[in-house]
């Protein structure tokens, strides 16, 4: 049963990899979790029934992940109420498909609320701090290649706010041909075009110049960010790359991809860019998802307002 539920994830609604493995493996762990109850409980060990939950189970394993901690297991770091709800999200679906598909003839889960969250704003890098970070990217002396790439793949993430997901996966070819914009599929199979501004246009043929000169892609990969071995980088090389470069670059708190996601949106709303143009160049489905970065832009302001006001606190 998991695993036709995990082949529709795939198949239909056309998810990721990464989040079917973790739509898995919350789901999984719920399976889990409800045996052992029911073996502890009872007595007596029995497959999983989903026909047989109740939404006081489910609201029981909601108050055992509060405390068992990471990797589900006691004495770990307690869970936040977002991990939670994240997780939960994928048991939800998951009663959720049970129901459309006529498994089950009542969802369980479907009037459990969510955990109340703090609302955080998304960290992002100063336009202090980018500047200088910028200026060193596109005007110094071209680099080794390794350098080359890093610096070009910290201008890309920054100047188009693309996800990790989507910069690993870009193709050279999904340039068009002038460099003046970007075929980029996000989540659910989305396409979006993304406009590439001159001076990220000057780099990437920089960059394309010093792939010929030491002939790095001879073995035919399409990959736009390359190893010294021509093969596609990973997410796990441009998260070290970004971390890396952030902190040579004395900037504060998280250094991430994301960061730097947050960073192009917020900059583009405290240059005065209207917020439908902020979602669809993010790729946001929702217009909520890109309203956070209003609240970026009110505490700037206020932040101004107290450095620069009589009556502000200095």
């Amino acid at each position: 049963m998991v695993e036709a539920f995990v082949r529709y994830l795939s198949s239909e609604r056309r998810y990721s990899p990464l989040t079917v493995r973790n739509y898995r493996h919350d789901v999984e762990q719920f399976v889990h979790w409800w045996s052992v109850t029911r073996l502890e409980r009872e007595g007596c060990e029995e497959p999983f029934d989903p026909r047989k939950v109740k939404s006081e189970e489910l609201r029981q394993w909601i108050v055992w992940r509060s405390r068992s901690g990471r990797g589900g297991k006691g004495g770990g770091k307690t869970l936040s109420a977002a991990s939670i709800n994240r997780e939960f999200s994928s048991i939800r679906a998951f009663f959720r498909w049970l129901h459309t598909t006529e498994r089950i003839s009542k969802d369980p889960a479907r009037q459990i609320p969510s955990l109340r969250t703090a609302k955080r704003l998304p960290s992002f890098v100063p336009e202090s701090r980018m500047e200088p970070l910028v200026a060193e990217i596109t005007e110094g002396e071209t680099p080794d290649f390794e350098t080359l790439r890093d610096r070009l793949l910290i201008l890309l993430l920054y100047a188009t706010g693309l996800r990790l997901a989507e910069v690993v996966a870009i193709d050279r070819d999904d340039f068009s041909a002038d460099l003046t914009s970007l075929r980029v599929v996000g989540k659910g199979d989305k396409e979006r075009l993304v406009p590439i501004v001159p001076l990220l246009r000057r780099e990437i043929r920089r960059y394309y110049d010093e792939i010929r000169r030491l002939q790095i892609c001879i073995n035919g990969e399409k990959a736009l960010f390359l190893s010294c071995k021509g093969v596609r980088i990973s997410r796990t090389k441009v998260y070290r790359v970004v971390r890396r470069v952030l902190e040579a670059a004395n900037v504060q708190g998280k250094k991430s991809p994301h960061v730097l996601r947050h960073t192009f949106a917020t900059h583009l709303m405290n240059g005065g860019a209207d917020l439908r143009e902020i979602q669809e160049l993010m790729g946001h489905s929702s217009l909520q998802s890109t309203e956070v970065y209003t609240h970026n832009s009110i505490a700037r302001l206020s932040e101004v307002y107290a450095a620069a006001h009589p009556r502000g606190e200095r």
